[in-house]
């Protein structure tokens, strides 16, 4: 059951957060609860998965190299969305339109410097990857301390990049609502971060 499960409740979640921002009364309950089931659902199903593989037996290689292939699959439906996000900035940039004034950044829009807080963020995250690097060697080398270590300043560099955004959020001067340049900037950065809190939950 748990597709179908996971599958509505994802519907629920996007439901629920559209009809939240178009101040439909219930939008947020519903946002609330898909994104409740949906937390859940894939808590479950991964439970059984794992359960399947270790304690069943039940993944033949035709399974395992399904699982391998979903998740390749997967990597490159990921790769395929920031690709379409950064196709519409580098049109927007390369090509701006009269309405933005024909120019990029659009006129009377003040963008975030670049070597101060995005910098920063951007070595953080770095780090944060050469340290899940020297978790996982360690994991391979039986080095059991040394990955605990490795995976804790990991998780606490990925909760210091999730702040950090939150606080380059706090002082952007301008809004989601500022044009294309507004709405790229946030469909991007958002969806990062949300992969960054996903990566350090998990």
């Amino acid at each position: 059951p748990w597709p179908i499960l996971v599958s509505f409740s994802a519907l629920f979640t996007v439901i629920g957060f559209v009809s939240y921002c178009h101040n439909v009364k219930g939008g947020l309950l519903l946002f609330f609860l898909g994104l409740f089931l949906l937390l859940g659902g894939i808590s479950c199903w991964w439970r059984d998965v794992v359960r399947e593989a270790t304690f069943e037996g039940k993944h033949t290689k035709a399974v395992q190299q399904g699982i391998y292939i979903g998740m390749i699959l997967f990597i490159v439906s990921e790769a395929m969305f920031f690709l379409a996000f950064f196709w519409a900035f580098f049109s927007s940039a390369i090509n701006p339109v009269p309405q933005i004034g024909g120019v990029w950044p659009p006129t009377g829009l003040i963008p975030i410097k670049p070597l101060g807080l995005p910098l920063l963020n951007t070595f953080i995250l770095l780090t944060s990857g050469a340290t899940v690097t020297c978790c996982h060697h360690s994991i391979v080398g039986g080095l059991r301390k040394r990955s605990i270590y490795s995976l804790f300043f990991t998780v606490f560099l990925g909760a210091l990049f999730t702040g950090f955004q939150y606080v380059e959020y706090l002082n952007a001067p301008f809004s989601m609502s500022d044009g294309i340049y507004g709405s790229i900037f946030y469909m991007l950065t958002g969806f990062h971060g949300f992969h960054v809190i996903i990566g350090t939950v998990f």
